[in-house]
């Protein structure tokens, strides 16, 4: 009751009031229109004013004691659910009920969310056909690329950003970072490229391919195309710095936590309508080429317009980076910090090794990474033997892009009803089973399909063109699983475990897990390729190795969602018992005008005096 008495106000109202009003004192968390009849009397504006014909107290040092018959009048701020402003409070103006204060933040964000993954689908499809269809180069340049270039360049990248982090403004690295991108795309398209020619030293691959063989084709290519290389590592930072780092460091600095909850979801249906609206680009200008006269390098004409593109777009993201900067005021945060943990390599190895329940989430995220790499890879080789033309090449992969898009907006729109009809379960179990009909379909169409030739003649493919579209649909339909269920799933298996686990298990997967899954298809493919010489030869083996890797992803999958329910179980009846516990009185008027149901209140607190009686402590009540 002291509590009371401090956020309640005591007024004198009419006697014999219309309506009287029984309500829990001790469960002040309940929603206004619960605790509220639908008939309320209204006061001043903002907020709602309900009362009930109560003995009224007068605090005094040793207790309460009742002066006459009065009423205690409760006053609420609306504010909470009814979007109106508190008392004295002026309300912030609106557009389709959205503060223009978001407003200002949120369009930004979502158009520099556009340029991003607009600029990042553009080069993701021309990174690949750069290398993968260069002279003296083949899909099986990409898996030595990633692990022996890609991935010191990244280490290197996030160790050079980390210190530029300490001595820099926030939006002095922003531009710090952000600039060397976008004159480097320019300057790709510009210059390097129609001097490639000049400065990429083929003699001297030549010499040493005569040396070594041809299966160190794939690695002598990184030095014969180095540019192109280059190229491709500047694309994949592109993915990793500019979106993950730049755009959501920002997006979580100036958002709250309740905007992110109503609006991030939306970024993903819109980075998916970027990259339907790129892929339609990296088309238009694939087929340039048609329209150009004979001698013509059409590659290098397609090359500047999508170039001159990246580099509008790029001074666009500038531009809306620093108009929020400028325009929009930033969210007060709290300024206690929360400590990280902090697990080496080592310690992430033995943390997941301890639990069983990490080992199945670690087994997802590694099983993913390595499927998607040995099909993808073997699918860009099949694809450079259709389409060995650039422009070619490039026009397919605007129309893959489109399509995976347009998969993954209508996968992201069922997602829910998906999560709410079937549950955690099915949905964590849908990626790997795509993955699998998509993939065996893919390798079958490899290994057998000269005895299907004559049968895919009726529909006017080939076996090789057959296993070119059954490999782009098994990239489309994985990678929008991926996106819509996948990330969603592995995020929630996280929710129901306890604090430390949640963190260090965290932890443990982004040191261990990521990496080992990114990096584990692309091992696995340059021990092949060293091993039978080609990618080709060791097609066969890779289909055996896929289909392993699935076949446990299932299985962790399984044994992941019989813990993850008995976790949510348990979570669930742990709030039921604390529920149970919390006993509510309901406080109503008896007839000779004192509180019924303080007992109850006192017998709570651990009180054995009487509730009736006039005079009782505030600590009591």
């Amino acid at each position: 009751m002291e509590a009371v008495l401090q956020t309640r106000c005591l007024l004198s109202l009419p006697p014999n009031p219309t309506r009287v009003r029984v309500r829990s004192l001790l469960n002040p968390s309940q929603g206004l229109k619960q605790r509220l009849f639908a008939s309320k009397p209204l006061g001043l504006s903002g907020l709602s004013l309900s009362y009930k014909e109560v003995p009224s107290f007068v605090a005094k040092p040793n207790g309460l004691s009742p002066k006459g018959k009065n009423f205690i009048c409760k006053a609420e701020a609306a504010a909470a659910t009814d979007g109106q402003p508190l008392f004295g409070e002026t309300q912030k103006p609106k557009f389709l009920g959205i503060e223009l204060v978001t407003l200002k933040k949120i369009i930004p964000l979502g158009l520099m969310f556009f340029c991003i993954l607009f600029n990042y689908t553009i080069l993701r499809d021309t990174k690949d056909v750069l290398v993968v269809t260069a002279k003296g180069s083949s899909a099986e340049i990409i898996p030595f690329l990633k692990t022996w270039v890609n991935l010191p360049m990244a280490i290197g990248f996030m160790l050079l950003y980390t210190k530029l982090a300490n001595v820099l403004s926030k939006k002095a690295l922003f531009y710090t970072v952000i600039v060397p991108f976008i004159a480097f795309f320019g300057a790709f398209g510009f210059m390097l490229y129609p001097l490639s020619n000049y400065i990429h030293p083929e003699a001297l691959a030549d010499k040493l391919l005569a040396v070594l063989g041809p299966r160190f084709l794939g690695p002598l290519a990184i030095l014969r195309i180095w540019s192109f290389c280059l190229f491709y590592v500047m694309a994949e930072l592109w993915g990793s710095v500019v979106i993950s780092v730049l755009f959501w460091g920002f997006a979580n600095q100036i958002t709250t936590v309740d905007e992110a909850k109503r609006f991030y979801p939306l970024f993903g249906l819109g980075a998916n309508i970027a990259l339907i609206f790129s892929g339609r680009t990296v088309k238009y200008f694939s087929n340039l080429r048609k329209n150009l006269g004979p001698g013509v390098d059409g590659w290098a004409i397609s090359l500047k317009g999508m170039m001159s593109i990246v580099v509008l777009m790029g001074l666009a993201i500038c531009f809306l980076y620093w108009w929020v900067n400028k325009f929009v005021p930033l969210p007060t945060r709290s300024m206690k910090k929360k400590e990280k943990p902090k697990m080496g390599t080592m310690e992430s190895l033995k943390f997941l090794v301890s639990s069983k329940y990490i080992r199945d989430l670690a087994t997802l995220v590694v099983a993913y990474g390595i499927s998607i790499n040995l099909v993808e890879v073997t699918w860009k080789s099949k694809l450079k033997a259709q389409f060995p033309s650039p422009n070619e090449y490039s026009s397919f992969m605007g129309d893959f892009s489109t399509a995976t898009g347009i998969a993954t907006f209508t996968m992201m729109l069922l997602s829910q009803f998906i999560f709410d009809k079937y549950g955690w379960g099915a949905a964590a179990r849908i990626t790997p089973t795509v993955l699998l009909l998509t993939g065996v379909g893919f390798f079958s169409l490899i290994l057998f399909g000269d005895p299907l030739g004559p049968t895919l003649a009726k529909f006017g493919m080939t076996p090789l063109l057959a296993a070119v579209y059954v490999g782009a649909m098994q990239n489309i339909f994985s990678k929008s699983a991926k996106y819509s269920l996948f990330d969603p799933c592995k995020e929630m298996a996280y929710i129901p475990l306890d604090e430390d686990t949640k963190v260090k298990g965290k932890a443990a997967i982004d040191v261990v897990c990521n990496p080992l899954g990114k990096s584990g298809g692309a091992l696995i493919q340059q021990f092949m390729i060293l091993t039978f010489g080609s990618l080709a030869s060791s097609t066969p083996y890779l289909g055996g190795i896929l289909l392993v890797i699935v076949l446990a992803w299932l299985a962790a999958a399984k044994s992941l969602d019989t813990q993850f329910t008995a976790l949510r179980q348990e979570e669930e009846l742990e709030k039921e018992m604390e529920r149970a516990a919390v006993k509510i009185p309901v406080v109503s008027e008896t007839g000779n005008g004192t509180l019924a149901g303080v007992s109850l209140l006192n017998q709570a607190a651990g009180d054995s005096t009487g509730s009736t009686s006039e005079t009782s402590t505030p600590s009591n009540i």
